[in-house]
C-alpha cells in the first residue's frame, strides 16, 4: 500500500536523551580500552590470543552492527536499544563475576565475545532514528554530534575515567565503575521523543525482515551500498587494531610510560571528537563525498604513517610532534563523519536497511583491525601494520570516487532544497 511517508522534520537538539544516552553509555564501554589488553595479558593470556579475543568481539559487533538498521524497521529503536543494553550488561556480569577470577582463557573468549552485540545496538539504534527524523539538511550536523558523542565516550572520557578511577579502585574495580556508567546511560537512551517520531510510525507498520534474496536484489539495484559498507569497515579498523599492540610499542619497543601512551590515545580521540562536530557541519555546505575522499581517505593514509613514524624518532624529545601526530590522526578520522548522512540517501525510502549496510561495515571494523595485527605483526611487525592501514584508507577513499549518488540528493543542492523523493511518498 502506498501512503504518505513521514517526513523527517525534526532537528538534532530533540534527541538530547539519546545523545546525552550514548556518552554515557560510551564512556562505561570505553573506560577498559586503555588498559584491557594489557590486563588480559596479566591474566595469564598471550598477547597472540589477546589479538584473537578482540577479533571473536569484532565478529559479534560486527553480525549486530548489521542487525541494528533492519531490527529498527522490524520493531522499534527503543526495543532495539533495550536489548543493546542487555547484551553488554549480562556477559559483562559473567566476564568479571566467573571469566576473570578462573583465570580462562575460553571464558574470557566467550563472555566478552559476546558482550560485543551489545553497543553497535544501541548506539546504532540511535543513529537509525536521527536519520530517519531529522531534516535532511541537517543530517551532517545530526552525524557529526552522534559521532562526537560516541567517540567523546570511547575512548576520550572512557580513558580520562580510567586515569582517575585505577589508581583508586584498581583494574577490577574500574570495571565496575564502568558499568555504573553504562546502565546510566542505557536509561537515558531509552527516553524516547513520543510524537511523531520513527518509533510511532513503526507501531502502525512494521517492515519485515529482508529475505536473502531481497538483500541481493537490493545489492544489484545499488551497489554503492556494499562500497559504504566497505569504507566504513576500513574508517574505523586501525582504531581497533592499535589499542591491541600499541600499548606495548609505546612501553616496551620505545621505552615511553604508560601515562605517555593513555596521553597520545586521548589526544586522537579529543582531536576527533572535535572534528567531528567540524566535518560534520563543513559537509553539509560542501561535500558530503569529498570530505570522505581528501580528509578521509588521503589524510587518514598519511596520518597513519605518521602515528608510527614520530613516535619512534621524536617520542622522547618533542611531546608536541608526538602528541601533535595523534591529534592530526584524530582529525583526518573525523572526515568520513559524512558516511553516515551519504548511506541513507542512497535508500531514502528504506533507511533502516541503508543504515545496516553501513554499521555492517562499522562493526565489521572492530574484527577488522585486530585481524590485521593478528595476521601481520608477526611477519612484518608494528611498522608493517601500519603501513597496512595505510593503504587500506587510500583505497577508502578510491572506493568513494565510485559511490553514486542520486543527482537530486548531492549534499549541497540538499543545502538549498530537501529532495522531494524523500519527503514525498514512499512505499510500507
Amino acid at each position: 500500500m502506498t501512503r504518505l511517508a513521514h517526513v523527517p522534520d525534526k532537528s538534532p537538539f530533540d534527541f538530547s536523551f539519546q545523545y546525552i544516552g550514548l556518552l554515557l553509555f560510551m564512556v562505561g564501554d570505553g573506560v577498559e580500552v586503555g588498559y584491557l589488553s594489557p590486563f588480559l595479558v596479566k591474566h595469564g593470556l598471550t598477547e597472540h590470543f589477546v589479538a584473537l579475543v578482540f577479533t571473536v568481539y569484532g565478529f559479534a559487533a560486527a553480525v549486530s552492527a548489521w542487525g541494528s538498521g533492519v531490527l529498527c524497521d522490524r520493531f522499534g529503536c527503543r526495543k532495539v536499544i533495550f536489548a543493546g543494553v542487555l547484551l553488554w550488561v549480562v556477559p559483562q556480569i559473567l566476564f568479571l563475576a566467573v571469566a576473570v577470577p578462573s583465570h580462562s582463557g575460553w571464558q574470557i573468549l566467550l563472555t566478552y565475545g559476546v558482550r560485543g552485540f551489545g553497543y553497535p545496538l544501541l548506539a546504532y539504534g540511535i543513529l537509525t532514528l536521527l536519520v530517519r527524523e531529522v531534516r535532511i539538511t541537517q543530517r551532517g550536523l545530526a552525524s557529526g554530534l552522534f559521532w562526537f558523542c560516541f567517540t567523546c565516550g570511547l575512548p576520550t572520557l572512557g580513558t580520562v575515567v580510567a586515569s582517575y578511577s585505577l589508581p583508586v579502585f584498581g583494574e577490577y574495580g574500574t570495571f565496575w565503575v564502568a558499568f555504573v556508567a553504562v546502565i546510566l546511560g542505557g536509561g537515558l537512551s531509552l527516553l524516547l521523543p513520543r510524537e511523531g517520531t520513527a518509533e510511532a510510525s513503526l507501531g502502525r507498520s512494521h517492515a519485515a525482515l529482508p529475505a536473502p534474496r531481497e538483500l541481493m536484489d537490493v545489492i544489484r539495484a545499488n551497489p554503492s551500498l556494499v562500497l559504504t559498507c566497505i569504507v566504513r569497515a576500513i574508517n574505523s579498523s586501525a582504531t581497533h587494531g592499535i589499542i591491541v599492540f600499541m600499548p606495548f610499542y609505546f612501553i616496551s619497543t620505545l621505552g615511553l610510560s604508560n601515562s605517555q601512551w593513555l596521553r597520545f590515545l586521548e589526544t586522537i580521540f579529543a582531536s576527533n571528537i572535535v572534528c567531528n562536530l567540524f566535518f560534520g557541519a563543513l559537509s553539509d555546505r560542501i561535500s558530503w563525498r569529498g570530505t570522505i575522499m581528501w580528509v578521509g581517505g588521503v589524510g587518514s593514509g598519511v596520518a597513519s604513517l605518521l602515528l608510527y613514524w614520530v613516535p619512534a624518532h621524536f617520542g622522547h624529545i618533542s611531546p608536541i610532534a608526538l602528541y601533535g601526530s595523534a591529534a592530526f590522526f584524530g582529525l583526518t578520522l573525523a572526515g568520513y563523519v559524512p558516511l553516515s548522512a551519504l548511506a541513507p540517501s542512497l535508500l531514502p525510502d528504506r533507511k533502516g536497511l541503508a543504515m545496516s549496510f553501513l554499521n555492517f561495515g562499522a562493526g565489521c571494523s572492530v574484527w577488522l583491525g585486530p585481524l590485521i595485527v593478528y595476521i601481520f605483526q608477526p611477519f612484518v611487525g608494528v611498522g608493517g601494520v601500519m603501513a597496512v592501514y595505510a593503504a587500506l584508507f587510500v583505497l577508502s577513499g578510491l572506493l568513494v570516487y565510485f559511490i553514486k549518488l542520486p543527482p537530486e540528493l548531492d549534499a549541497a543542492s540538499a543545502v538549498r532544497s530537501p529532495p522531494p523523493s524523500s519527503l514525498s511518498f514512499a512505499r510500507h
